[in-house]
């Protein structure tokens, strides 16, 4: 079992539901961000903007993981890269050896609330119970690894049962994103990858991302500048 995602280029809206719906589910600070929007301008006289929705790739051969000097770094049998927060040191040479600058460190500077001076919203307070987030450490997107084996102890299926698929799958409301297990060559993501033709982002980094794109518009040329 390896946990996947795919992302049709041409369907995402821009509409940035994907990164609020991550905000809310992990309580993230105001200067963090896990998912996020990137747009590739091609074409000459009459360019053409592609959008991107990226996140942490959870590449099976990690290069943040062989950096990581404490081992905070670590994958799940599934495939999911996470971070120990309680191991991290905050050296940040995994955010270096990202190929993909997926990975971001919670500094006092983001951490200091949605209004700087005031006090906490409810919102806030509550993460700091449900969800804390720890100053001086590296941080991630994991797939929302807790409503995947939430569901999975209740017996439901990620990418088909949305109490046990990534919020920012759930929430786009252009249907730009898959998830589910790339391993099971029945699983609608393996599906839409062999007969889409999806590709994964800088093949020839060798890490073999479980995030594939689909649709074509993007080829492996205009992703290696």
């Amino acid at each position: 079992m390896r946990w996947g995602m795919v992302v049709d280029l041409t369907s995402c809206a821009r509409c940035y539901a994907c990164i609020a719906a991550c905000r809310i589910e992990h309580f993230l600070p105001m200067g963090m961000s896990w998912p996020r929007l990137m747009a590739l301008e091609t074409g000459g006289d009459r360019p053409v903007v592609s959008t991107y929705s990226v996140r942490c790739n959870q590449c099976q051969e990690a290069l943040c993981i062989e950096v990581c000097p404490t081992g905070a770094t670590q994958q799940r049998a599934d495939g999911i890269v996470w971070v120990d927060q309680d191991m991290c040191v905050g050296c940040r040479y995994c955010i270096i050896a990202c190929p993909y600058q997926n990975r971001t460190f919670l500094s006092r500077d983001k951490d200091k609330g949605f209004f700087p001076g005031e006090s906490l919203t409810d919102f806030e307070k509550a993460g700091k119970i449900l969800y804390a987030h720890q100053v001086g450490t590296t941080e991630k997107c994991n797939f929302c690894a807790e409503r995947i084996d939430a569901g999975l102890a209740r017996g439901l299926r990620p990418g088909t049962d949305r109490e046990a698929t990534p919020a920012c799958v759930n929430t786009c409301p252009a249907r730009a994103l898959t998830f589910g297990d790339l391993d099971d060559p029945n699983s609608e993501v393996a599906g839409l990858i062999r007969e889409r033709e999806g590709f994964q982002l800088h093949p020839e980094y060798d890490t073999d991302p479980s995030i594939y794109f689909i649709d074509g518009k993007i080829g492996y040329a205009d992703t290696s500048d």
